[in-house]
């Protein structure tokens, strides 16, 4: 790890808030050259992730059956819900959405919804 980003990891913590977290995604977006990448291009990267995930999790988590030759190329759930959770974070870095003040604005609007 380059020392610039090894600093930043090293800060990381289970005390960091949400917004400390996204900030961090754009430091080290900075440092690897990613900011200047068009958000269509991140959103591409975004669906793709998502779909590791929906693969691991098919993988590990139900009883569907997946090629057995291919079963060990996929990553676990953990390290793709890493993957999303850290390129949703650079969609809303490139959007000027402040990601935790979203989230919290949605679930007062979700409190209020009837959910059967």
């Amino acid at each position: 790890m380059e020392s610039n980003q090894l600093e930043l990891w090293n800060k990381l913590n289970e005390n960091n808030s949400l917004k400390e977290i996204q900030e961090y995604v754009n430091k080290i977006n900075e440092i690897r050259g990613f900011n200047s990448q068009d958000i269509t291009k991140t959103m591409l990267l975004l669906t793709e992730e998502i779909g590791e995930l929906a693969k691991a999790v098919r993988k590990d988590a139900t009883d569907m059956s997946v090629d057995s030759q291919k079963k060990y190329n996929y990553d676990t759930i953990e390290s793709e819900v890493s993957d999303v959770l850290y390129v949703l974070l650079c969609v809303c870095n490139k959007l000027k959405i402040d990601a935790f003040s979203c989230l919290k604005e949605k679930e007062k609007k979700n409190i209020n919804r009837t959910w059967e």
